[in-house]
């Protein structure tokens, strides 16, 4: 379905290059840019209505739910997507911080709603909630509102669905969130998922600097010693060292192409627009602004050594942004009735999304058992 999708988004990059080509749009009056971008438009109409039919849930136990809900003293957006409302609760907490991913992830989700009721949040300050409520949101974007967030917003699923707990999955900045809930409401999960973990961000830059130099040497690329090298080890004084570790991250990881493909999805997603692109772009903006300065200074500690449910971390093999190595160290250092660390090969910092099949069948396998054994309900 995935392959699919970006065969969808990579015919529209090629009608869009070839017009390009024959005439830059910026050399157009503004009545013919006007037209050309309307013509553009109509070819998005007509593939989002496409993946709408494709991607349909038409089982009679299926539920395909896009909300505005009561969180926290405002309204916040949820999706509910899966092809039996029976299967266990899955929580994405997306990452960035802002980095909504309701507006892309369509296709590679799909496979997961066969085996999970896939619950999504635009996290306040993001995506449509932003939209909804403005960046007057900005004074009450904190680290702990937001975790209070996301418990109410467990509840809704949990009382929507009949459920007595639920499954968290948290990517990224997620899991800063996604740990504290965990925390503070154990009786709400069966299990924690973190994957492109936060384990101490005290540490992350200067292990993701020493895993980005053992890699370049490794494979043997001078440009990326060279630069890294320039850059030296981090704390930085400027953005420009920061810039240069976020370069090789991607590059290393394979993310490149990735995020190039994420904006192709976002425009042919079904019920998307334009809007949304522009509403994911301005909550990381604002998000960024407001959020990264609270949980630069969080060590593990901060972030939770005792846990009351089982805790995994399915990390990407080579995440140069939050790095394997940490992750898997503070895995080692925590405690929980069960817990385990599971590399996906071939993925870094994005796993979840680049090695979507994979990333399901470590579900299935590890996680779903606990939701659906005879004493989970």
């Amino acid at each position: 379905m995935v392959r699919r999708a970006l065969t969808c988004c990579f015919a529209l990059a090629c009608i869009v290059s070839a017009a390009g080509a024959q005439t830059p749009l910026d050399s157009l009056s503004p009545a013919a840019r006007d037209s050309e971008y309307r013509k553009f438009d109509d070819l998005l109409v007509f593939l989002r209505a496409r993946t709408t039919a494709q991607f349909a849930i038409t089982s009679p136990k299926g539920i395909d739910e896009g909300a505005f809900v009561p969180i926290g003293g405002i309204d916040q957006w949820i999706t509910i997507r899966g092809q039996d409302r029976d299967n266990p609760v899955l929580l994405i907490l997306h990452g960035g911080p802002g980095d909504v991913t309701n507006s892309w992830t369509f296709a590679m989700f799909a496979p997961w709603e066969d085996h999970f009721t896939v619950v999504q949040w635009d996290q306040r300050g993001a995506g449509r909630t932003l939209g909804r409520n403005g960046t007057q949101l900005g004074p009450t974007m904190t680290i702990d509102r937001m975790a209070q967030d996301g418990i109410e917003l467990a509840d809704y699923p949990r009382h929507r669905l009949n459920k007595s707990k639920i499954i968290v999955v948290a990517h990224s900045f997620g899991s800063v969130i996604g740990l504290k809930m965990v925390r503070s409401r154990p009786d709400l999960f069966y299990a924690y998922v973190g994957t492109g973990q936060v384990a101490d961000e005290t540490k992350n830059y200067s292990a993701a600097y020493d895993a980005l130099v053992n890699k370049a040497r490794a494979i043997g690329n001078q440009q990326a010693l060279a630069e890294l090298t320039r850059v030296g080890p981090p704390p930085y004084k400027s953005g420009d060292g920061y810039r240069v570790q976020w370069t090789w991250a991607n590059r290393f990881e394979g993310a490149d192409q990735f995020l190039y493909e994420r904006l192709g999805l976002a425009l042919v997603a079904p019920g998307s627009s334009v809007r949304d692109i522009n509403m994911s772009n301005d909550g990381q903006r604002l998000s960024g602004e407001r959020l990264v300065s609270q949980a630069t200074s969080q060590t593990s500690a901060d972030l939770g050594l005792d846990f009351a449910i089982p805790m995994f971390f399915f990390q990407g093999a080579e995440d140069f942004t939050t790095p394997t190595a940490l992750a898997h160290q503070y895995l080692d250092a925590l405690k929980a009735p069960q817990k385990a660390f599971v590399p996906i090969e071939g993925g870094g910092h994005f796993a979840m999304f680049m090695k979507p099949d994979q990333f399901l069948k470590e579900l299935v396998t590890r996680v779903r058992p606990l939701a659906v054994a005879p004493s989970a309900h």
